[in-house]
């Protein structure tokens, strides 16, 4: 899976002048941790609200004046929106980190991804997965269940791979 198909899309930014307080209030507002900073479209780096405790209340910082250029973070780990979950998943992980800023190949933000957005992916596939795997065992045990719920006798129950005949026509286990 490419990190496009989990990630969030329109993201909430902040440019580099606007007041760590303005940031802490969005941040409670929209119930995150992180908001990505931006000239323009071009991401400059990301605000914390560890970054607004630790780097502006901490020392002291006005935080009605105190603009997020101070206290950002300008190194940010992000990641492209066509590179595949997996891979940077792991980069999250070995950096330990819960969420990065997603970017386009114009190098535009373009979404988030979290480690929730990929759990949440991973359950769904799990889901379909097991779904997939109850059809097929219906199938074989002669029912299945439609969409809408209904249970629907099939004439005859598939053959399992055991009950096809060997080249000789025999029965693959004949019964002792």
């Amino acid at each position: 899976n490419q990190v496009s198909e989990v990630m969030t899309r329109g993201v909430r930014t902040m440019s580099p002048d606007e007041s760590i307080m303005k940031a802490a209030q969005a941040m409670d507002e929209l119930d995150v941790g992180v908001i990505p900073v931006c000239d323009g479209e071009s991401l400059i780096g990301v605000v914390t609200d560890r970054d607004i405790v630790l780097r502006g209340v901490a020392q002291g910082c006005k935080v009605e004046e105190t603009p997020l250029s101070d206290v950002m973070s300008r190194d940010a780990m992000w990641c492209y929106e066509d590179q595949s979950v997996e891979e940077v998943a792991e980069e999250m992980r070995d950096m330990q980190i819960r969420r990065v800023p997603v970017l386009d190949r114009d190098k535009h933000l373009v979404g988030m991804l979290s480690l929730g957005d990929i759990a949440t992916k991973a359950d769904e596939e799990l889901a379909a997965a097991k779904k997939a795997l109850h059809m097929l065992h219906a199938v074989h045990a002669g029912t299945v269940e439609t969409p809408t719920g209904r249970i629907v006798v099939l004439d005859k129950p598939r053959k399992t791979p055991a009950a096809y005949p060997r080249a000789d026509g025999e029965p693959k286990n004949k019964p002792l």
